[in-house]
């Protein structure tokens, strides 16, 4: 595992923020020169704490207007209808994001539509027909609280 130091924390705290930060911005807000920013971030991004730098986009305005969280429950978990499961979901690109869970359900997806009747386009077509799939349960979001990619670095 690689130790962060406070300098580490604080240049990981800016790409949080804002990954197109210039380097010499985030070598002044980690106090240090530029070239030992660079070998700090290069260093972060070969120990696998920075995966990826990546625009957010906004999913209202490209049309994407409601926000499903949906549990799957599987009937029998045999590993291979299982893999197939998560293969299938992880393929598809209306699936944000897809965690294999504990309690009521065996998955839990945050799936994004334009709007309910493609919602229920991406049901009947898609998650209806994984195999082995025993009940679906879906929560829409009213509206967004609060949604960050931040991690706290304290």
């Amino acid at each position: 595992m690689h130790t962060i130091d406070e300098q580490d924390k604080r240049i990981l705290s800016v790409l949080q923020k804002n990954c197109r930060v210039s380097s010499q911005e985030l070598a002044d807000a980690a106090n240090t020169s530029s070239a030992t920013c660079w070998r700090r971030v290069r260093s972060l991004e070969e120990a696998g704490l920075i995966e990826d730098y990546r625009a957010i986009l906004n999913q209202q305005g490209l049309g994407y207007g409601v926000t499903i969280f949906v549990h799957v429950s599987v009937e029998r978990q045999k590993d291979e209808v299982v893999k197939e499961i998560e293969e299938r979901i992880e393929a598809n690109p209306m699936v944000m994001e897809c965690y294999a869970t504990t309690g009521d359900a065996d998955f839990m997806l945050r799936v994004v539509a334009k709007d309910i009747d493609s919602y229920d386009q991406f049901l009947q077509s898609f998650l209806f027909k994984l195999p082995g799939v025993s009940q679906v349960r879906s929560n829409i979001a009213l509206r967004e609280i609060k949604q960050t990619t931040e991690l706290p670095l304290e």
